[in-house]
């Protein structure tokens, strides 16, 4: 390590205060410009996350088989019943609708009723972890 004369020292010290001087923080304004419907998707998302599925709840499984008519069955169902909420999942090779999102089996089995009315082939299941 090399030891500095007391000159430069002297000169260093005055160059870093100099320059110093002369650096200026950034300014705290800070303004931010969105779109509107940025806001609508945040509160689309907000309400799809209370409503995501929760593996500890029961579920009705409507439909299994290709993508094209889990889409369409999902659609239908959305369209009769528009106070319950469905998703589809897949499960290697089939895509199934879950719908509902009940907190006991005694809800589901109300539920159940309905829906059996226009779907034939339903279950009951409970997701696992």
């Amino acid at each position: 390590m090399r030891i500095l004369a007391p000159k430069q020292v002297i000169f260093y010290t005055l160059s870093l205060l100099i320059t110093s001087c002369y650096l200026h923080a950034q300014d705290a304004k800070v303004r931010v410009s969105q779109d509107p419907k940025f806001e609508q998707l945040l509160n689309d998302k907000r309400k799809s996350n209370v409503s995501a599925p929760v593996n500890d709840r029961y579920k009705i499984q409507i439909f299994s088989g290709d993508s094209e008519n889990a889409k369409k069955t999902l659609r239908s169902f959305k369209q009769e019943f528009t106070d319950t909420d469905g998703t589809i999942v897949f499960n290697t090779p089939n895509y199934k609708v879950w719908v509902g999102n009940f907190k006991t089996r005694i809800e589901a089995e109300r539920n159940l009723v309905d829906i059996r009315k226009k779907y034939k082939n339903i279950l009951l299941i409970k997701p696992s972890k």
